[in-house]
């Protein structure tokens, strides 16, 4: 049986700390602040910042930043969520001169908690390729802004770089491995991390085949590690106690999953990254993907309430 949804309200929120001030160094979460000392620091050790943002480049980025919208880390229309091939991967790499011995730092617009799992989605994808010291900034271009720090519209033009990647499985769960855990061939906790509509059944990606959820999974939807109304995420302040409370044993696997990626990409960063809990991956096709195999699903409705669900949309 599908498990109960888990909300902010309903204990994820009194496991949630404030985002303080920290330096980089191999920290995931940078503030607007330790990321301006940092780029004024200079050096080698300089931080490269990836701009995700897109469109919104051109009207004002940090001053450096390297012009890397979402999509060149995304799958095409009809899977989003899907990997980029290695190959792929490598040669956008080179093109904005990135190297695996040099900080890098994603920024994402930070309009509202919806944009974390761009940058979240970002970083994993960075970290699966062999990058090494990877920051987000915290609320993004937005909390730049707010802190009264410049802006640039001098976009940067960086010096191709050669470099051989090779992608890490140790955070990735793929379709075949998530079939398997439906199946009952072997196990781990499956964690949705779209809002409770989709949870439901009741709304569905406009490129799921099907909506509806994993057999068994537990919605801990991705907005609950944020404060209400926040756009930067909280630190986790008691590991020990979110794991109780999504019922985590040691070692056991734990395959986060949205509609494409996005949302879940936020729940693994969270978990794995914040809280340092082990073997959490990320399935990256997500519902989409999964939903056009006809594999097992709960809480799908009928055919024509399906057909009427299409019209939904959401990472």
């Amino acid at each position: 049986m599908t498990r109960p949804i888990l909300t902010a309200a309903a204990g994820l929120a009194g496991l949630l700390a404030a985002t303080s001030a920290f330096a980089l160094g191999g920290d995931p979460l940078v503030t607007p602040t330790d990321l301006q000392a940092a780029l004024a620091a200079g050096g080698d050790g300089a931080p490269v910042v990836l701009d995700i943002r897109g469109e919104g480049y051109a009207g004002g980025h940090i001053e450096g930043a390297l012009d890397a919208p979402y999509g060149l880390f995304r799958g095409p229309a009809a899977n989003p969520g899907a990997l980029v091939p290695v190959a792929d991967l490598e040669a956008r790499y080179e093109k904005l001169g990135l190297t695996l011995d040099r900080p890098v730092v994603v920024v994402a617009q930070g309009n509202d908690d919806n944009d974390f799992g761009s940058a979240a989605r970002v970083y994993w994808t960075l970290k699966s390729s062999g990058f090494e010291d990877i920051s987000i900034l915290n609320g993004g271009a937005q909390a730049w802004v707010n802190a009264g720090l410049p802006l640039s519209d001098a976009a940067a033009s960086p010096a191709p770089s050669e470099l051989t990647i090779t992608w890490n499985n140790q955070w990735t769960a793929e379709t075949p491995e998530v079939a398997s855990v439906v199946e009952g061939e072997t196990q781990a906790l499956l964690v949705d991390a779209r809002p409770p509509a989709f949870f439901e059944g009741e709304q569905a990606h406009k490129a799921a085949a099907r909506p509806g959820t994993l057999p068994g999974a537990m919605n801990v939807p991705h907005s609950g590690f944020f404060r209400p109304g926040a756009t930067a995420i909280s630190r986790v302040d008691d590991a020990a106690a979110l794991k109780a409370k999504l019922g985590i044993k040691d070692g056991q696997e734990v395959v986060s999953f949205c509609n494409t990626g996005h949302w879940a990409a936020t729940d693994w960063f969270a978990m794995s990254e914040l809280a340092g809990i082990e073997n959490v991956k990320l399935y990256p096709g997500s519902m989409v993907e999964y939903s056009q195999t006809g594999g097992k699903m709960e809480n799908t409705p009928g055919l024509v309430d399906n057909l009427l669900k299409q019209f939904g949309g959401g990472n």
